[in-house]
């Protein structure tokens, strides 16, 4: 859903032409830089006055159609956008059937290298073939059955406003850091293609080994200030490239939205999986609907000790 606009001071500015492109361009690239300018002057060159005050006057929800979708679709997503959401957008994503999403730091100019290999890989050519430097570590990822864990920063939004960009994003970094070398060390591979903002991906071929990477994940961002939201689900997940993708891999980030900070769910099939390798509980929270996912699934809260 998109809701745009209809305050006092905009409609104030509505009538300045070039005050409304450049208020418009500055929320996306900061005000008073060169960008800024350049793209004031391209929506103007893109679009006339009227028909763009009617676009951010109107309400728009393309729900139904993003579901639509057919072609392979690639969402680039710049962290440091203030007028969107990366709760929106992965909800746009998740809507797009097989859609991916890179999340680069920053707004539409910064890190260029980043986006281009985005590009290159999701068009199936090679890095070098766009011009680009190739990875320093190439992260050989299979097809097939995968334990796919999502991590992600419970309350990212409130947390940046309380603790301010730039250290909510350091501690950040460092928390991402911590939790890629937590599922290394528990035999599971960080998807290094598919960054997610404010969260992490891996796939594991054991789910008693995801769910042990869980738990460290877990008490880590506890310890840095930064809940975390913990989802594990197991199914078929296809490579492409150095990114995972499927179905699997959307339910498993819808069961982490489903947690409460800093507890782990996990479907009924990873529950099967570990239910006499694990050495935890597992609490049962009934079946529940998941956006985007048909039907109801039952899912567990993970608790340490017992099996």
């Amino acid at each position: 859903m998109l809701q745009t606009p209809r305050g006092a001071a905009f409609w104030a500015m509505a009538d300045d032409w070039e005050m409304l492109t450049e208020n418009v361009a500055g929320l996306a690239f900061g005000f008073g830089y060169e960008e800024s300018k350049r793209y004031a002057a391209y929506i103007r060159a893109c679009i006339d006055q009227e028909t763009f005050k009617r676009f951010m006057s109107e309400r728009f929800d393309v729900t139904g159609q993003a579901r639509q979708i057919k072609a392979p679709t690639l969402v680039i997503r710049h962290t440091g956008l203030k007028w969107l959401s990366m709760e929106s957008t992965r909800e746009l994503v998740a809507d797009i059937p097989d859609a991916r999403m890179v999340a680069i730091e920053g707004t539409y100019t910064d890190h260029a290298d980043q986006a281009g290999r985005a590009w290159s890989e999701f068009l199936g050519g090679s890095p070098a073939a766009f011009g680009l430097a190739p990875r320093d570590v190439h992260t050989i990822l299979p097809s097939g059955t995968a334990v796919i864990l999502f991590a992600d920063i419970a309350g990212s939004t409130a947390l940046t406003e309380r603790m301010g960009d730039a250290a909510f994003r350091a501690k950040a970094r460092e928390l991402d850091t911590a939790l890629r070398g937590i599922t290394r060390e528990n035999g599971g591979t960080p998807v290094e293609g598919k960054l997610l903002g404010d969260g992490v991906l891996a796939v594991f071929t054991s789910a008693r080994q995801a769910i042990e990477a869980a738990l460290r994940c877990g008490k880590e961002g506890d310890e840095a200030g930064l809940p975390l939201h913990l989802g594990i689900h197991a199914g078929d997940v296809i490579r492409e490239g150095n990114n995972v993708y499927g179905g699997a891999v959307n339910i498993a980030a819808r069961i982490a939205a489903a947690s409460a900070p800093s507890e782990v769910l996990v479907s009924d099939t990873v529950r099967s999986l570990a239910r006499t390798s694990a050495g935890v509980s597992f609490e049962d929270r009934g079946e529940q609907e998941l956006k985007g996912v048909a039907d109801p699934q039952r899912l567990f809260a993970v608790r340490e000790g017992g099996a």
